[in-house]
């Protein structure tokens, strides 16, 4: 009887005030968000799949974000404009901000949001963040042979509810896409001049860089091929260990960073961050360059100290390994440097010093290499000689 009774006052109760409970599920606190990050960029990927969109799936309407790619011109016109917000001259992404406060960086991210959300959810909800040019995203549709489309709010205190997906796949194709609330707004085919703007002088220096390693890469070959005797002994050979331990230690910050995924701390030249949370920062997606960089100066260290100490035959072996080490950084090194301003789009600082140093060490290494070769080869060719008589 009492169980009839109960049923019967829901009854009621959902049938003379409909419109009281439409209006509480519309009266539900709404926490808006922008994210600004890199279809490149491992750290935004772990973001996105580990947090935003989990968080997407447990808050439902009440969490709302934009994605904004930028690597495309406007994308990085409004990532600009957020960081004149906060007074900032560079950041890294993934960079999301909401209310009048941004985290950077798959750390920060994941530990701060959550509690953010539940705190401004209690507090009555939180609109978009203030950003100049945010309102203004004008919408974009695409023409025959585009390979997106996409549906921008005109306004930002409308919830963006449509999603920028490739025409050749379905919404569920993509991880990105799995909740309405959240839209990211992607270009992978920007040209590379718009990458080579998003940095400039940076991107000029990693040029320059460049250059001068294929020169020297040149002159090397040059003069390896050429047979006269160069000298095994070199008056600057006891810069070698000294230019190995600053190496390390450049290799090792950058082992750091990217192993826990923290900001690294740039020059004025540069945006060490969009390097290192690309997918090029790591070596078949797994290795950090960082620790590759350890253990080859760690190796060059080591083989400085068996040409010095070691008995005459392994010296000689090592005079070999102490050149072809560096000389290998270096070919990486150009590989390296040449992604940064043509295809990330940006360039580290802490990079072209280690690739400086792998140069300066193959400069230093290519003599005595030499004359451990010839002479390995000389004695070789004799006892052919002699085996023969």
């Amino acid at each position: 009887m009492k169980r009839n009774t109960i049923v019967t006052a829901l009854l009621i109760i959902f049938l003379i005030f409909p419109h009281a409970i439409v209006h509480a599920q519309t009266d539900q606190p709404i926490v808006h968000a922008v994210l600004f990050y890199s279809p490149t960029c491992g750290h935004c990927e772990f973001v996105i799949e580990q947090t935003i969109l989990p968080m997407m799936e447990e808050y439902g309407t009440q969490l709302q974000v934009i994605g904004i790619d930028v690597t495309t011109q406007e994308g990085r016109a409004l990532f600009l404009s957020a960081l004149q917000t906060f007074n900032l001259e560079q950041a890294g992404v993934p960079f999301l901000v909401v209310d009048d406060m941004y985290l950077i960086g798959s750390g920060d991210i994941p530990e701060q949001f959550p509690s953010l959300v539940e705190s401004y959810l209690a507090q009555g909800g939180v609109d978009f963040p203030n950003i100049a040019g945010l309102a203004e995203v004008p919408n974009r549709s695409t023409g025959e042979g585009s390979s997106t489309t996409q549906t921008q709010p005109q306004n930002v205190d409308e919830a963006p509810q449509a999603a920028l997906v490739p025409e050749t796949e379905s919404p569920a194709s993509s991880p990105l896409m799995e909740t309405p609330n959240t839209q990211f707004v992607e270009s992978h085919n920007t040209h590379w001049t718009d990458r080579f703007a998003q940095d400039p002088a940076g991107n000029v220096l990693s040029v320059i860089v460049l250059i001068g390693m294929l020169i020297s890469l040149i002159w090397v070959i040059l003069f390896f091929s050429n047979k006269q005797t160069a000298s095994s002994k070199s008056r600057s050979a006891w810069i070698i260990p000294l230019l190995s331990m600053i190496g390390f230690g450049v290799a090792g910050y950058l082992a750091y960073v990217e192993t826990t995924h923290t900001s690294a701390v740039c020059g004025p030249v540069g945006d060490c961050n969009t390097v290192q949370q690309s997918e090029y920062a790591r070596l078949f997606g797994i290795l950090p360059i960082g620790i590759l960089g350890l253990f080859g100066y760690v190796a060059i260290f080591i083989s400085w100290l068996i040409t010095r100490y070691g008995n005459k035959r392994i010296a000689s072996f090592a005079s070999l390994a102490i050149f072809l080490l560096p000389l290998s950084g270096m070919l990486f090194s150009v590989y390296l440097t040449f992604l940064e301003p043509f295809v990330i789009g940006a360039t580290c600082a802490w990079c072209l010093t280690s690739a400086i140093l792998m140069t300066i060490l193959t400069l230093l290494t290519v003599g005595s290499a030499k004359a451990a070769f010839y002479k390995n080869e000389f004695h070789r060719t004799h006892n052919r000689s002699k085996a023969v008589e």
